[in-house]
C-alpha cells in the first residue's frame, strides 16, 4: 500500500488533464513509457534492497558501489527533493480546505496540516504506516470506482452511455505529434517518483525482503492498471479537446457518469492525496537525514531517537525547513518558494540515474561474492540496466528542449547539484571519505 500510495497523487487526478492536452490521446503513451522506466528502476531497486535491506536504502547502495560521493548526493538531493513536496503539499491541501471554508486564512490550514502529520510521524513508525495505509486505501478504492464505471461507460453499458471508445483516435490518436509524446514524457515520469519510498520503509519492517519483493514483483500491473488504464479512459470517456486542463478531469468524468456532488468527491479525494503525499515525504526525509548521519554527512545529533526507535531529530528538522517552505509561499511565492520548488524538478531523475549505475556495479559484486543474495532479480541483466539508465539521462537531456519550465527546473536542479557536491568535497577535504 506504501508503494502504491507513494505515486497516485494530486499529478494524477488534476495534473493528467494538463498532459492530455499537451499531448493528446497519445497522453496513454507518455504515461506508458514513463511507466516502464520507473518499472525497471524498482525492479533493480527491488534486486538491490531484497540482497541487502537497509535504512537508507539506495543511498546506502550508491556509497557502497559507487563512492561516498554517490552515497552523499544522492541522500541529500532525496532528502531536499522531499521537503520541498512537503512544503507544495501542504499549499496543495490548504488551498482546498480555504475553497471549503474561506473565513479561514490558507496559512492557517498549511500549518495544521503539517502539525497533524508531523505528530503522526513522532508517534512512531506503525503510526506513519497505518496512516499511510488508509490514506492509500481511499485513493485507491476511488481508482477502483473510475476504473469499473469507466469500462461500463465507454463500453456503452452504463445509464445514458453510448459506446465512446472511438474518442481515443478522434482527430489522431499522435494529435500533436510525436514530440508532444516526449514532453508528456518529461512531465509524467515525475508523477511516478515516490514508489521507491517501499524500500526505505521496508528496513523498519519485520520482513523486509519480503516486503521489497512482494512490492517491486506487482509494481508492473500496478503501473499499467491505475496509470495507463485511467488515462486511457479519459480520453475514451471524453473527446480529448474537451477534457479540463485546469480542473480534474477525473471530477469531469465522474460528473459525466451522474454521480451527484462529483467536484466535491474528487476534492476530498486530492486533499487525501497530499495528505498521504505530506505524510510519505515526512518519513522519507527524516529516515534520510537519519542515515546520513551513520557515515557523518550530518550533524551528530540527528542520529537520537526516542523510547519507540522514532528519529525525531530528524522528523523535526525536515519538518522545520518544511514550515519555512511554507512561509515563503505567503511571502515570496514567486521568487524563493518558486526556487525551493522547482531546483527540485530534475532530482527523480538524478535519483534514478544513481540508482542504476549502483544496480550495475553492485550486481556485478553479489555475483562474484555472494550470488545466493540474488532472491529476485532484475530482468535481463545487463542489457536492461544499461537500457533504463540511457533513458533516464535521455529524458533529463530531453528537458532542455521541451519548454522553458522544464529547462528552469533542469538548471536549477543543477544548480543543486553543483552545491551538494561542493559541500562534500569540501567536507572531504577536512575529514576522510568514508
Amino acid at each position: 500500500m506504501i508503494a502504491l500510495g507513494g505515486i497516485i497523487g494530486a499529478s494524477l487526478f488534476i495534473g493528467s488533464g494538463a498532459v492530455i492536452h499537451t499531448v493528446g490521446p497519445a497522453a496513454v503513451l507518455s504515461y506508458a513509457f514513463g511507466g516502464l522506466l520507473v518499472v525497471l528502476v524498482m525492479r533493480m531497486l527491488g534486486e538491490m534492497a531484497t540482497a541487502a535491506p537497509t535504512l537508507g536504502s539506495f543511498m546506502e547502495y550508491a556509497r557502497e558501489s559507487l563512492g561516498g560521493w554517490a552515497g552523499f548526493t544522492i541522500g541529500w538531493l532525496y532528502w531536499y527533493f522531499w521537503v520541498g513536496v512537503v512544503a507544495f503539499e501542504a499549499v496543495a491541501g490548504a488551498k482546498i480546505l480555504a475553497s471549503w471554508v474561506p473565513s479561514v486564512p490558507q496559512w492557517v490550514f498549511s500549518l495544521a496540516l503539517m502539525l497533524l502529520l508531523t505528530a503522526t510521524n513522532l508517534a512512531s513508525a506503525r503510526s506513519f504506516g497505518e496512516t499511510e495505509f488508509w490514506l492509500a486505501s481511499i485513493k485507491i478504492a476511488t481508482i477502483v470506482v473510475f476504473l469499473v464505471i469507466g469500462v461500463l461507460f465507454v463500453l456503452g453499458l452504463w445509464p445514458h452511455a453510448t459506446f465512446s471508445i472511438g474518442n481515443i483516435g478522434r482527430d489522431g490518436f499522435v494529435a500533436n505529434g510525436w514530440f508532444a509524446v516526449l514532453h508528456g514524457v518529461v512531465i509524467v515520469i515525475f508523477s511516478y517518483f515516490g514508489t521507491e519510498i517501499v524500500t526505505i520503509a521496508a528496513a523498519e519492517s519485520s520482513e523486509p525482503a519480503t516486503a521489497v519483493r512482494k512490492a517491486t514483483s506487482t509494481i508492473v500491473w500496478r503501473v499499467i492498471i491505475f496509470f495507463v488504464g485511467s488515462v486511457a479512459l479519459l480520453v475514451m470517456i471524453t473527446p480529448w479537446r474537451d477534457i479540463p486542463s485546469e480542473t480534474s478531469p477525473f471530477a469531469a468524468a465522474f460528473g459525466r457518469f451522474g454521480i451527484p456532488a462529483a467536484e466535491t468527491i474528487v476534492s476530498v479525494v486530492v486533499l487525501t492525496a497530499a495528505l498521504s503525499v505530506l505524510n510519505s515525504g515526512l518519513y522519507t526525509a527524516s529516515r534520510m537525514l537519519f542515515a546520513l548521519r551513520r557515515h557523518g554527512w550530518a550533524p551528530r545529533w540527528i542520529a537520537d531517537t526516542n523510547s519507540r526507535g522514532v528519529p525525531w531529530k530528524a522528523i523535526l528538522v525536515s519538518t522545520v525547513v518544511g514550515y519555512v517552505a511554507v512561509a515563503m509561499n505567503y511571502v515570496s511565492p514567486d521568487k524563493i518558494f518558486y526556487f525551493i520548488i522547482n531546483s527540485a524538478g530534475a532530482v527523480a531523475m538524478f535519483v534514478y540515474a544513481i540508482i542504476a549505475g549502483s544496480q550495475l556495479r553492485m550486481r556485478r559484486r553479489l555475483e562474484a561474492e555472494a550470488p545466493e543474495k540474488l532472491g529476485l532479480r532484475m530482468w535481463g541483466y545487463p542489457w536492461l540496466s544499461w537500457f533504463t539508465l540511457a533513458c533516464t539521462l535521455a529524458v533529463v537531456a530531453s528537458m532542455l528542449f521541451v519548454d522553458a519550465d522544464a529547462r528552469a527546473q533542469l538548471y536549477l536542479s543543477l544548480i543543486s547539484l553543483a552545491v551538494i557536491l561542493g559541500v562534500y568535497f569540501l567536507q572531504r577535504r577536512r575529514t576522510p571519505a568514508p
